[in-house]
C-alpha cells in the first residue's frame, strides 16, 4: 500500500505566495481533483510534487515507494506542453520516451493502442491534431508504469470519444493501486475526491465541512482550502490545449 502524504506545504513563485500550510494524503487507487480559479496553485502543487519546483515550506513524502528514488521520480507528471518531436512518427516518439524512461521499447505498440493511436503510428507528429497528440502524451503514461499521475487538464483538446478513453485509462491504473492527482476546472469522468484551493477563509462562526470522503484542510491564497467527492462521470468539454512531457519533468 502506497500513501503519498503533504504536510504544511508552502508555494512561493516570484514574489508571490500562492498557498501556505496546505495537508494531504492519497493512498493507493485514489484520485484527487484539484480544483480552484486560475493562480490559485493547482499546477504549482503538481510542480512541487513532480520535484520541478522547492517548497518554500513543508514536505513531500511516499510511504511504501522506492526508497532509492525521490517521489518525482516515482511519478508522471504531464503538462502543458506536448513534448514531441515532430520529425519523428508516432512510434518513435513513444518509443524514444519508453526507452528514456525504462530501457524497453517493446511496450510502445500495446501503450499506442491503449490511446487509440495504432492507425497513426507511422504519421509524423506534425501532422497530429490537438487531440492526437494529447493521446500520446497519454501513451506515456501506459508505455512505462509509474504509480502517480500528476495530470494539469488532462481533458484539454480532447473530444467526448478522447475523454471516455482517458477516463478508461485511469480507472485501469486506479484499479492497479495507482494514484492520481489532477488539476481540472471540469468533471475527470471517475470517481475522485476534491481539493478546493484558492478559496476565502471560512468564518470563526461557520461549522467545520469536513465530510467522510476529506482527506485533510489546507490553505490556498487567501484562505482555507476543503475537500468533497466528485462523483460526475459526464466527460467535460476543454478548450484546446497541448499536454506535457510523460515523466517527473518536461522536455
Amino acid at each position: 500500500m502506497l500513501r503519498l502524504s503533504v504536510s504544511g506545504l508552502g508555494c512561493v513563485r516570484g514574489s508571490r505566495r500562492v498557498f501556505d500550510n496546505l495537508n494531504l494524503q492519497l493512498s493507493s487507487g485514489e484520485a484527487l481533483a484539484l480544483v480552484g480559479p486560475n493562480g490559485s496553485g493547482k499546477s504549482s502543487l503538481l510542480r512541487l510534487i513532480a520535484g520541478l519546483l522547492r517548497p518554500a515550506a513543508g514536505e513531500i513524502a511516499l510511504e511504501g515507494g522506492a526508497a532509492e528514488r525521490t517521489v518525482g521520480e516515482q511519478a508522471h507528471y504531464l503538462g502543458h506542453l506536448d513534448a514531441l518531436k515532430p520529425s519523428l512518427t508516432v512510434s518513435e516518439n513513444l518509443g524514444f520516451w519508453a526507452r528514456y524512461l525504462s530501457s524497453d521499447a517493446a511496450v510502445a505498440p500495446s501503450a499506442l493502442s491503449a490511446a487509440g493511436l495504432s492507425g497513426l503510428m507511422n504519421l509524423p507528429a506534425a501532422y497530429l491534431s490537438a487531440g492526437q497528440r494529447r493521446r500520446l502524451s497519454l501513451a506515456r503514461l501506459v508505455a512505462v508504469p509509474r504509480p502517480i499521475w500528476l495530470l494539469d487538464e488532462p481533458t484539454s483538446a480532447l473530444d467526448a470519444a478522447g475523454q471516455e478513453r482517458l477516463a478508461e485509462l485511469m480507472r485501469g491504473h486506479l484499479g492497479g493501486g495507482g494514484m492520481i492527482l489532477a488539476a481540472t476546472h471540469g468533471p475527470l469522468g471517475i470517481e475522485c475526491k476534491e481539493l478546493q484551493l484558492g478559496r476565502s477563509a471560512p468564518s470563526p462562526q461557520s461549522p467545520s465541512k469536513t465530510g467522510v470522503n476529506a482527506l485533510s484542510q489546507g490553505e490556498g491564497w487567501g484562505g482555507g482550502s476543503g475537500e468533497r467527492p466528485n462523483r460526475n462521470p459526464t466527460p467535460n468539454p476543454s478548450p484546446q490545449g497541448e499536454l506535457g512531457g510523460a515523466r517527473s519533468s518536461q522536455a
